[in-house]
C-alpha cells in the first residue's frame, strides 16, 4: 500500500513558554532526515493537523498523497486550517488505478489541486458549519456545506469525525471532494 509516514510538524507555542527540545527525525528508509517543518520531532506540543493525520491508521493514503504533492510542510505551518481529511476507504471509492496515477510525479499539480480542495485557511468547528455555507478552499475554488438531518457534508463527503489541532481542525470525511472543472 502507500507509505504510512506523514512527517510530524511543529506545534504552536504560547508567548512566554520555553520551547520543548526539538530534534530531527531519524533518517527515513533510504534517505537523509526529513527537512523543513515536517521534519521536526516534537512530542511535547499539541498535535497539529499533520500529526493528527499521521497518527491515524485510517489516513495512510492521504498521508502518502500529501507527501507526494509536496504539501506536508505547508500543512505543518501555523495555519489556521480546516482540513477535510478523506479516509483510506474514501480513496478506495475512486476508480481503480486513480490514486496510483495521481501519485506519479507528472501528476503532482493535479494531486495538489485535489488536496487543496480539501483545505480552507480558516478554522471551522463542526457546529459552525451551516447548511448552504460556502467555503473558500485553498485551491481558489469554493465548496458548499450541506446539512442532512444531523449529518454535515462538504459536497458529497459526509463528516464522520473531527479533531482539534494546534493549527486548525481536521474533519474526517468519507469521500473525495473533487474541485470544479476549470
Amino acid at each position: 500500500m502507500f507509505a504510512k509516514r506523514w512527517a510530524v510538524a511543529i506545534g504552536a507555542l504560547a508567548l512566554g513558554c520555553t520551547p520543548a527540545p526539538q530534534t530531527q527525525d531519524a533518517a527515513p528508509a533510504g534517505g537523509a532526515p526529513a527537512a523543513g517543518l515536517a521534519g521536526v520531532k516534537d512530542d511535547a506540543s499539541a498535535k497539529d493537523v499533520v500529526k493528527i493525520a499521521a497518527g491515524s491508521p485510517d489516513h495512510t493514503t492521504l498521508v502518502a498523497a500529501v507527501g507526494a504533492a509536496g504539501l506536508t510542510d505547508v500543512l505543518a505551518s501555523s495555519g489556521p486550517y480546516t482540513v477535510f481529511a478523506p479516509t483510506n476507504a474514501a480513496f478506495d471509492k475512486l476508480p481503480k488505478g486513480t490514486v496510483d496515477d495521481l501519485l506519479k510525479p507528472e501528476n503532482k499539480s493535479k494531486l495538489q489541486a485535489i488536496l487543496r480542495h480539501h483545505v480552507t485557511t480558516s478554522v471551522y468547528l463542526l457546529e459552525e458549519l451551516k447548511d448552504g455555507m460556502v467555503l473558500g478552499m485553498a485551491d481558489g475554488s469554493s465548496a458548499t456545506i450541506a446539512k442532512k438531518g444531523a449529518d454535515t457534508y462538504l459536497g458529497d463527503a459526509k463528516i464522520i469525525g473531527s479533531a482539534r489541532g494546534s493549527n486548525g481542525m481536521v474533519h474526517i470525511v468519507d469521500a473525495i471532494v473533487l474541485p470544479p472543472s476549470r
